[in-house]
């Protein structure tokens, strides 16, 4: 669904307004719509800072000066995006200003781990609205499953599966999946 610059700007001022309240998820703009996610469990967090962790540990190697950082939002106002992945990996310079978001060619990596009540959101909207983007890489990890699929490529039309416990290669990166744990 296509979202005017006009109608994006106001879902993005009533997105702004939103009360923050204990136990409410991430707000994020997409399908011409505001959605308001359920707050994730532990183990879903355990996998962000595992990753984050192999990530931050490569990246003075690859790409100097970047980090793997949870908790921000990425936005497309063109396309009229707003979402807040679980992890990204971008320049620590992009930090220290006073934007409410980052932009897509900011970014080199989405990490989206699959939460329990609504998985087609991370395996087929995201999908589609991080390849619009632009967004080079997109790590999708699926607990409830024990699988994952890197995209890559222009348009994400390189799909590579994983199972947990694999070493796999997100971009210049390798990342050991044995350290993941699937949902109780």
């Amino acid at each position: 669904m296509s979202t005017t610059p006009t109608a994006y700007a106001r879902l993005r001022e009533i997105a702004d307004r939103l009360p923050r309240l204990p136990g409410a998820g991430k707000v994020e703009i997409a399908d011409g719509g505001i959605v308001v996610t359920i707050p994730p469990v532990n183990r879903h967090e355990l996998a962000v800072v595992r990753i984050a962790r192999q990530l931050n540990a490569q990246l003075p190697r690859t790409h100097p000066g970047h980090i793997a950082h949870g908790g921000a939002d990425l936005e497309d106002v063109g396309l009229g995006l707003l979402r807040n992945p679980d992890l990204m990996v971008f320049s620590e310079k992009a930090l220290d200003d006073d934007r409410p978001a980052f932009l897509p060619h900011e970014v080199l990596l989405v990490v989206e781990i699959v939460s329990g009540h609504n998985p087609e959101n991370d395996y087929h909207d995201k999908v589609r609205d991080y390849a619009a983007m632009g967004i080079p890489l997109y790590l999708l990890v699926d607990p409830r499953k024990g699988t994952g699929i890197v995209h890559d490529e222009p348009g994400y039309t390189s799909r590579k599966e994983f199972a947990f416990g694999d070493t796999i290669t997100v971009g210049p990166w390798t990342l050991d999946t044995g350290v993941l744990r699937t949902y109780a």
